[in-house]
């Protein structure tokens, strides 16, 4: 597969990804999920759930620019664009959701692990924007 068809696939597979660790929360708490995690996303300084929409944004864009139905290099930009937008979100909400909230909820122990897991899948989206860039020629 040629580099400027499988890094855009990445970066989908990256907004996937963001999506999906923004919903293992709700399948893993155990007692009244919805509002437990409610309460695990809006402690934070932001709520990580708008960097679901950025991904979810980009996950449309970057894979109409691998299909060349809107323009690559526009798309590209875009990508990392909101690539950062989600990694900057999930990272400041990351770092300021106190972890006593993670105690609270009757959820296993791998969802302490989940807030870097999110922040770390995240950063799949500008960084495969960014080799999508790199083999457009445009850096």
């Amino acid at each position: 597969m040629k580099q400027t068809r499988l890094a855009p696939l990445v970066g989908v597979v990256g907004c996937l990804l963001v999506l999906v660790s923004l919903a293992a929360p709700y399948l893993l708490v155990r007692t009244a999920p919805g509002s437990a995690v409610g309460t695990y996303y809006a402690e934070g300084a932001l709520n990580p759930l708008v960097a679901g929409i950025f991904a979810l944004v980009a996950a449309i864009v970057l894979a109409a620019g691998r299909d060349e139905r809107t323009d690559p290099p526009l798309a590209a930009g875009v990508g990392i664009a909101f690539g950062l937008f989600a990694t900057v979100v999930i990272a400041v909400w990351a770092v300021t959701v106190p972890e006593q909230v993670l105690f609270d909820m009757d959820a296993p122990a791998i969802i302490t692990y989940h807030r870097w897991a999110s922040v770390a899948v995240s950063l799949l989206i500008p960084v495969a924007s960014l080799w999508w860039s790199r083999t457009l020629g445009l850096i």
